[in-house]
């Protein structure tokens, strides 16, 4: 018998509210076990648009051994998530463990603090282009974009390619 995937997503205020939320519930629906993490395990925090989402665990409490792939959404959030230390190292880790990195809208900012993006294909929210190819990253106008570990997308607009791609990835690849 597989093991249950599990699969990680940041949260702070200003969160994008339907990139937390529709990846969350698309996910669960597919059959992961979904943990969002926060600042404080049990904080509510709350979206641009008003939606709450309560963190399951702390950042602090996050082994990444545990999980499967990380979803890190976009809104403003990522720009004060890339200030936090554990979020970095968090996101590094899923990288050197070559485990799915999947981001969407602004959250680029996250792999761009982690240092990560050089040479990887990828896409990002219109204003965050020149962040991205400063970076490294080969940036590209698509609505989803798969390379190596790494999966994104640009805007809400795009969840429905987004959250599929997620999917296929986690029923048909393994770390290495």
């Amino acid at each position: 018998m597989q093991k249950e995937k599990k699969i990680l997503i940041f949260v702070a205020n200003e969160y994008e509210d339907l990139e937390v939320q529709y990846p969350k519930y698309r996910l669960l629906e597919a059959g992961f076990k979904v943990i969002v993490a926060g600042q404080k395990e049990k904080e509510t925090y709350i979206g641009k648009h008003g939606y709450p989402c309560q963190a399951d665990a702390a950042f602090d409490s996050i082994q990444v051994a545990d999980f499967d792939a990380l979803v890190i959404p976009g809104g403003y959030a990522p720009d004060k998530l890339r200030m936090v230390p554990k979020v970095i190292d968090i996101t590094k880790q899923f990288h050197q463990e070559k485990k799915l990195i999947a981001f969407i809208c602004h959250a680029g900012w996250i792999p761009i603090s982690a240092q990560i993006l050089k040479g990887i294909k990828s896409t990002s929210y219109q204003a965050i282009k020149d962040d991205m190819i400063n970076a490294g990253a080969n940036w590209v106008d698509e609505a989803v974009v798969r390379d190596q570990h790494f999966i994104s997308s640009r805007s809400p607009a795009d969840l429905p390619a987004f959250c599929p791609a997620i999917i296929d990835y986690l029923k048909n690849h393994s770390p290495s």
